[in-house]
């Protein structure tokens, strides 16, 4: 392989593989690096093993439902079958991307990368000179200095695990806390959820968390708020973790703890000796063009990239095709986010796009918040739907929807329409004259649109 290269690409997920692949075609040499297998977060340790096992928690939440309304026996989930389910989706990830990439002339290295210069990476005993450098190395979780921290897991150990523990302590209340807790309370584990604000999952909306607290509670998940954790300990196969709540102690016992405390860029790399600036937040510090601030031959894609957009996968295709542009044909793409559409799979599901009610009130927009929980609305009550609620922010001029807010087993359905109507700044008039199937979920976005008052 060679020493010397038009591009070097530092990750091989959804963003760094795509650059690379496009760099090649147009005739560019290309190196890939990654310390792990090869394919990325999202196909192998992130979001399609996680909507896997998810899956059969849906499954288990319907059959609970409607248990006594037309469906009848005994059914469990056999949590070895389904990460052996798991496994026929991410098993085949890194083989058949790393053939893919050295199809097309790639060459590519396994071990950790490091800057030796501006234009000079290290990997193993590999001395790398790239015109152009991309990092794109995703996240990893957040090192906290708490004591015995490496006595908890993390996500992508979770999604291995063989046996599932008869109960576990999740540190945190985000994302993979909330998610994986409702899986694992749904295959019979005993949760607990231990979270240092006044509500889990902060990044959607209060009154609709507040319901799915309420059902989370009622399917066995316990949840701790306003309680830090501060160590944990282990006794033989016991883990004890140590919080505070008001400044007392509390302890928990469990089987396992799962770190959900939050993740940051994954970026050691020695951006020092690279002249690679970072952020306030851990990532590389760019320009419009996804370019570093400070050294030029540098571009930074996805987590990494200190941008105001969250960090999703979504976000991740956006910034890469935004790279490769500025790549193959100098600067002349900026980034430019949309609305995003967010989602927490718990069972059921939250979601989130556009302004929020707190920055409704901050605007200088003239708002409306209409909220109401739907239960007994037919889409949701065929299938006892135990929680289910929306909040619409509209602007009351412009007749159009500027923020939606969904608790629903249909939510990342229903939250993709708002999306685009808000992409789009349809007006009320022009989002009820569509004409969608009945019934099914998208027909009640109507019904949603008649309660603005």
């Amino acid at each position: 392989m060679k020493n010397n290269y038009d591009l070097i690409v530092i990750g091989t997920g959804t963003a760094g593989s795509s650059i690379a692949q496009a760099c090649k075609k147009e005739g560019w040499t290309v190196a890939i690096i990654d310390r792990r297998t090869f394919g990325g977060t999202c196909p192998q340790r992130g979001c399609d093993p996680k909507k896997v096992l998810v899956g059969a928690a849906e499954w288990m939440d319907w059959k609970e439902r409607m248990n006594g309304k037309g469906l009848a026996g005994d059914a469990h989930i056999d949590w070895k079958d389904l990460m052996a389910f798991k496994k026929t989706f991410t098993e085949p990830v890194p083989e058949k991307t790393e053939e893919k990439l050295k199809g097309l002339g790639i060459d590519c290295y396994h071990g950790d990368a490091t800057f030796e210069s501006v234009t000079q990476i290290r990997v193993g005993e590999h001395l790398l000179t790239g015109k152009k450098i991309v990092l794109a190395t995703g996240a990893q979780p957040v090192q906290l200095g708490l004591e015995g921290e490496d006595l908890m897991i993390h996500s992508d150990d979770f999604l291995d695990l063989e046996e599932l523990p008869k109960k576990i302590i999740f540190a945190g209340g985000g994302y993979i806390s909330m998610e994986f807790a409702h899986l694992a309370a749904r295959a019979g584990a005993e949760v607990e959820i231990i979270h240092g604000g006044e509500r889990p999952l902060e990044q959607f909306d209060p009154e609709l968390v507040d319901l799915l607290v309420k059902r989370s509670e009622q399917v066995g998940v316990k949840i701790h708020v306003n309680t830090r954790v501060e160590s944990v300990e282990k006794n033989g196969n016991t883990f004890t973790v140590t919080g505070s709540k008001d400044d007392a102690k509390q302890t928990f016992t469990a089987d396992l703890v799962v770190h959900g405390l939050g993740r940051a860029p994954a970026l050691d790399v020695n951006p020092e000796k690279g002249n690679v600036t970072l952020g306030e937040r851990g990532g590389v510090q760019v320009n419009k063009y996804l370019q570093s601030v400070s050294n030029p031959n540098v571009y930074a894609a996805g987590d990494v990239a200190e941008t105001s957009a969250p960090p999703l996968t979504p976000i991740t295709s956006r910034d890469a095709d935004t790279v490769i542009q500025n790549l193959l044909h100098g600067n002349n793409t900026s980034i430019d986010y949309p609305v995003v559409p967010s989602v927490a799979f718990t069972v059921p599901k939250i979601g989130s796009v556009g302004m929020t009610e707190d920055e409704a009130k901050e605007s200088n927009i003239e708002t409306i918040v209409t909220y109401q929980e739907i239960t007994d609305w037919f889409t949701f009550r065929r299938t006892n739907e135990q929680a289910a609620a929306f909040k619409l922010i509209t602007d009351q001029k412009k007749g159009t929807v500027v923020g939606a807010h969904i608790l629903s087993d249909n939510a990342d359905d229903l939250i993709n329409h708002f999306s685009t109507a808000i992409r789009l700044e349809l007006t009320f008039e022009e989002m009820q004259k569509t004409i969608f199937a009945y019934p099914s979920s998208a027909s009640d976005i109507g019904s949603m649109l008649d309660e603005v008052k």
